[in-house]
């Protein structure tokens, strides 16, 4: 019997005094984290929530989210984290998906409005009862019939018994467009959680006298779980962003000696990008604090990992992982020869194989698609059966990846299956053509796509976004392109832009750019 609060309740007990997050200039010790959470888990406990019963949760990197995250879970119900982004009629698609029965809002601000699109949401939710409120402005914007987040810091009990758990109860519930369709919500145990969190300490050796930083949504799983669920399971403190700002997180890091950052590719070209523009902003001295560099969410060029290697003398390790494997399944490890453009090994526990479109394994070095079984492996999609059963074959996770394996073992990313170019029966990876790009002086930042043609099927069009200061045509990029590419893998049309749409955690949206 378990519960995943319990990693907090034991450095609140083992460590009362140290520090478990700063946020701007605020510090909450782990005595203090677990009184507050405490507090809430009273609430709710007092609105008869039962165990196993979900509830909603919409926050920014504040004190505020994993304080409601690890309350939830005191009182054995489920944790629905929402993307902050999302609009009303989008709330109340995943409060009624998810059978939520209550939903805890940050309110936000004028020009980000979270808590008024989430009332939007619970308004047209029948079954949610509860609409929990976190004021960041005065109390009389709050609706009537809204509970005050803030005042239940306040009124409630600083103690509270935490309900056990199996190693089988859900434990969050994580939307996602998954590796088929349109967002659904993979269910996620106690055991799949905190056997995640044991494996990211372990991987990343990070101990209680560490410093990690979230700038990553930690409504995001690759957050979630690899950054706050391991900071509280170690003991070491966290340091909050709520919006990644280059200049702010370099601040942060130096400010609080931070030793372990976590981002995806997009966040580390934006922090390379500013430490190029300025060279003296405290580089030396966050190279001697930071023990280590992650990156995961999408493959990172590899041009990129090593000039933020030479840049700031920290190894970086990239990983592999999706929501339906909670998410951490392979890893490069700091211990092992780290390859640059491999995911690594899978974790220990978990076991990969690369198979065929009939499911057959491939010999090592064939690309295929990667299937993952083991300790990790989600329960399901929540109340989708036929999407889980097209997902979870005879027990092995079908990512929709394709990777291969080399001679010792590394995996390597070729590309999504369902981002496949197939021009004139040739096999174009995007990934490739992009790797290509990003070690051209002038881009920033690149995205291909396949685009309909009448004869071939596809061809490959280019998203290119410049570097400051830099100019060059559509015309000298896709010539560059010919002395590095086959012909095929080419693009045939190149656009320079100023932005590419993005998800809130940095990943490039592809099927905006169609």
């Amino acid at each position: 019997m378990y519960n995943l609060a319990n990693n907090l309740e034991r450095n609140a007990t083992f460590r009362p005094n140290n520090i478990a997050l700063i946020f701007q200039e605020q510090k909450i010790t782990y005595q203090e984290l677990n009184q507050k959470v405490n507090a809430i888990a009273d609430h709710l406990h007092q609105l008869n929530i039962k165990p196993n019963e979900k509830i909603a949760l919409s926050c920014p990197n504040t004190p505020e989210f994993v304080i409601a995250y690890y309350a939830i879970q005191k009182i054995g119900a489920v944790v629905v984290p929402l993307n902050v982004m999302l609009k009303g009629e989008e709330v109340a698609y995943h409060l009624k998906d998810s059978d939520a029965v209550a939903l805890i809002s940050y309110q936000g601000s004028d020009a980000m409005p979270i808590g008024q699109f989430g009332y939007e949401g619970y308004t047209k939710a029948d079954f949610c009862e509860h609409f929990i409120l976190i004021e960041t402005a005065p109390v009389s914007k709050k609706p009537a019939e809204a509970h005050s987040f803030n005042q239940w810091l306040e009124t409630g009990r600083k103690t509270f018994e935490t309900v056990y758990r199996s190693a089988e109860d859900s434990c969050v519930i994580l939307y996602t467009s998954g590796t088929t369709g349109a967002a659904k919500g993979a269910e996620l145990s106690q055991s799949n959680m905190l056997c995640n969190a044991q494996a990211c300490q372990a991987l990343t050796n990070q101990k209680g006298t560490d410093v990690s930083i979230a700038i990553l949504p930690l409504f995001h799983t690759f957050g979630q779980s690899l950054i706050m669920n391991t900071s509280i399971l170690a003991g070491s403190a966290l340091v909050l962003i709520s919006r990644f700002v280059p200049k702010t997180v370099v601040q942060q890091i130096h400010e609080h000696k931070v030793t372990h950052l976590a981002g995806v590719p997009t966040m580390f070209i934006g922090l390379l990008a500013y430490a190029e523009k300025h060279p003296g902003a405290y580089l030396k001295e966050i190279a001697q604090t930071l023990k280590v560099a992650i990156s995961g969410g999408a493959s990172m060029p590899v041009e990129v990992l090593k000039q933020f290697e030479e840049k700031l003398q920290v190894p970086v390790i990239e990983g592999y992982g999706l929501s339906e494997s909670s998410p951490v399944a392979a890893f490069n490890h700091l211990e092992f020869e780290r390859k640059p453009g491999s995911i690594g090994q899978p974790l220990p526990g978990v076991t990969m194989k690369v198979v065929d479109k009939n499911g057959h394994e491939v010999p090592t070095g064939q690309e295929g698609e990667l299937v993952i079984r083991g300790h990790n492996v989600m329960k399901g999609y929540y109340k989708k059966p036929q999407e889980t059963a097209k997902t979870i074959i005879n027990g092995w996770l079908h990512t929709g990846d394709i990777v291969r394996f080399d001679d010792e073992g590394y995996i390597y990313v070729v590309d999504r299956l369902k981002e496949l170019i197939i021009s004139g029966g040739y096999n174009i990876y995007p990934r490739e053509v992009e790797e290509v790009y990003m070690s051209h002086p002038s881009v920033h930042l690149v995205a291909v796509i396949g685009v309909e043609h009448p004869r071939f099927g596809e061809e490959v069009k280019a998203f290119v976004i410049l570097k400051e200061g830099h100019s060059i045509s559509e015309k000298e990029l896709i010539k560059w392109s010919r002395q590095h590419l086959a012909d095929y893998k080419c693009p045939k049309h190149l656009d320079i832009v100023e932005a590419l749409p993005m998800t809130a955690t940095g990943k490039i949206l592809k099927r905006m750019l169609k």
